[in-house]
């Protein structure tokens, strides 16, 4: 398992929601962004299993890691275990499960730092009427706290805390020692938890209204593609007009080998 002296525990994150520090958290797809993340000081990394490689743990220096294990493609409570598993040993530091609770109870028994969802569950959100804030009544907020409730019985590390009140989540952050990883859920949360795509502005997705974008690289994009047709677009004219490939692109052979050549081919 590849290791790093300085990246934060599953104690010490503990130990900075018990002091009451603010915990910062981005959604990262490349290793780019996973490095920028981490010369940027960021706290903690989302990777789903899919982007991750040991290249991204690599380029995640001391940033701590939580691997989204993909609820729908895993079913097992074994599937869900071997793929923890095999993340762990590249370098994971928690993991995101999104399954049942007995499954969730499973990773928790073998000791797999498990961060499981509240409130607003995009992948179970119709349910809860689809994507928008839940919690904003007293009996759907009491539901909120009895699922977090739940998830401390089995022993899991944490939860994402989706699009609820800031009050509501003051209460619940206040009253659990999970860690709260708060989208959309007001400045108590215990991490503020947002996407790349929002963060640097490239989302195609709708912009959700707890996102604050401070880049513009959709425009930046935008811009390199219209580079690359270019630069498509003229390197297919020099084909077409015989302008490519020119004499520094091409390998050359002496007269004498090429005469020795064409005697043995004729």
């Amino acid at each position: 398992m590849s290791m790093y002296h300085n990246r934060p525990t599953v104690a010490e994150i503990r130990g900075m929601k018990a002091r009451g520090e603010k915990i910062s958290m981005l959604y990262v797809t490349s290793p780019e962004e996973a490095a920028a993340a981490a010369a940027a000081g960021i706290h903690m990394l989302s990777i789903e299993s899919r982007f991750m490689s040991p290249e991204m743990r690599e380029a995640a220096g001391d940033c701590f890691i939580q691997i989204g294990l993909l609820y729908g493609k895993l079913v097992t409570a074994e599937d869900y275990l071997r793929e923890a598993f095999y993340y762990r040993d590249m370098g994971g530091d928690c993991y995101y499960c999104a399954a049942s609770l007995d499954i969730q109870k499973v990773l928790c028994d073998n000791a797999l730092p498990v961060v499981a969802h509240v409130g607003l569950i995009p992948s179970q959100c119709t349910w809860t009427g689809g994507f928008k804030a839940v919690g904003k009544t007293a009996e759907s907020a009491r539901m909120v706290w009895d699922h977090v409730k739940r998830l401390e019985s089995i022993g899991a590390f944490g939860a994402e805390l989706e699009v609820v009140p800031d009050r509501v989540a003051k209460v619940i952050c206040e009253n659990t020692p999970l860690i709260m990883l708060g989208m959309g859920a007001g400045p108590w949360a215990d991490a503020q938890y947002l996407f790349t795509e929002d963060v640097l502005g490239y989302g195609q997705n709708h912009k959700p209204r707890h996102a604050k974008t401070y880049r513009n690289f959709r425009a930046e994009y935008d811009r390199l593609q219209e580079e690359r047709i270019a630069a498509f677009k003229e390197l297919k004219a020099d084909i077409d007009g015989g302008l490519y490939p020119e004499p520094q692109h091409i390998v050359s052979i002496k007269d004498e080998e090429f005469e020795r050549f064409s005697t043995q081919v004729s």
